[in-house]
C-alpha cells in the first residue's frame, strides 16, 4: 500500500471509530510504519475529521519528517515499533469500557481482564496491565518498552488501551475486540464465571499466534 492510501487508511477507520462513539472528542491516536518511519495521527486531532495530507510523518527517531505538530503520545507508538519487529500499526484509544476496566481496584497485572472468550484470546492474546502515567509522561515509553515484546496489547490504568498488529485494520479490529470484551466484563464481573482453561488459551494461541 502505498503512504498516500495509508493515509486515506488512518482517516477512514478514523472515522469509523469516531462514528461509533470508541474515540469521542479529540482522543486517541493511530500510527502506521512507513519503510523510512511512521505515520502519526495530529496533537488535538479529532479521529473522525483527519486530513490525510495534514497527518504527521515522523522518522524511527521521533523527529517530525512533514505534517502537523504530531500526537503528545507519538512515544507510545515508537515503543511498540521498536520492540514488535512486525508490528505495522498501532492504536491507542480511551474508548468507554476499556478505560472503565483500567480504574477498577484489585486487578492482576498480568490478565487484567481474564480469558472470557476465544476471541478475545486470539486477537489480544494475554492482556497487560501497566501503572498509571500521566498522558505525555515520558516514563511510560520505557513501561510500555519493557513489556511491548511479550504483549501486543497494553491496558494503561486510568487512560485507555494501546494495541499493536500486522497492519492498521488488524490493529483497529484487535481493539474492537478488546473494548467488546471489556464491555462483557463489566456485566459478568460480579457473577461467576466459566473462563477458558490453561489448556484452550494455549491450543488457541498455537493456532492463531498473534
Amino acid at each position: 500500500m502505498t503512504e498516500s492510501k495509508q493515509r486515506e487508511q488512518i482517516a477512514e477507520l478514523g472515522r469509523s471509530l469516531y462514528d461509533r462513539g470508541l474515540t469521542p472528542g479529540s482522543s486517541g491516536n493511530f500510527s502506521v510504519r512507513v519503510d523510512d518511519g511512521f505515520l502519526v495521527t495530529p496533537t488535538n486531532s479529532c479521529l473522525g475529521r483527519l486530513d490525510p495530507a495534514r497527518i504527521t510523518k515522523l522518522d524511527f527517531s521521533g523527529n517530525v519528517v512533514s505534517g502537523d505538530k504530531p500526537s503528545k503520545e507519538a512515544f507510545l507508538h515508537l515503543s511498540m515499533y521498536e520492540q514488535r519487529a512486525n508490528a505495522g500499526a498501532v492504536v491507542h484509544l480511551h474508548s468507554t469500557h476499556s478505560v472503565a476496566v483500567s480504574v477498577l481496584d484489585g486487578l492482576d497485572p498480568e490478565w487484567p481482564i481474564p480469558p472470557i472468550t476465544a476471541y478475545y484470546v486470539m486477537k489480544i492474546g494475554k492482556l497487560r496491565l501497566l501503572p498509571y502515567f500521566p498522558p505525555g509522561d515520558a516514563k511510560l515509553a520505557g513501561a510500555v518498552r519493557e513489556v511491548a515484546d511479550r504483549h501486543h496489547a497494553i491496558l494503561l490504568r486510568n487512560h485507555g488501551p494501546v494495541v499493536a498488529g500486522s497492519d492498521l485494520e488488524a490493529a483497529v479490529y484487535a481493539t474492537e475486540e478488546l473494548e467488546e470484551t471489556a464491555k462483557l466484563y463489566l456485566m459478568l464481573r460480579n457473577d461467576k464465571l466459566l473462563l477458558l482453561t490453561a489448556d484452550e488459551i494455549a491450543e488457541l494461541l498455537r493456532r492463531f499466534p498473534g
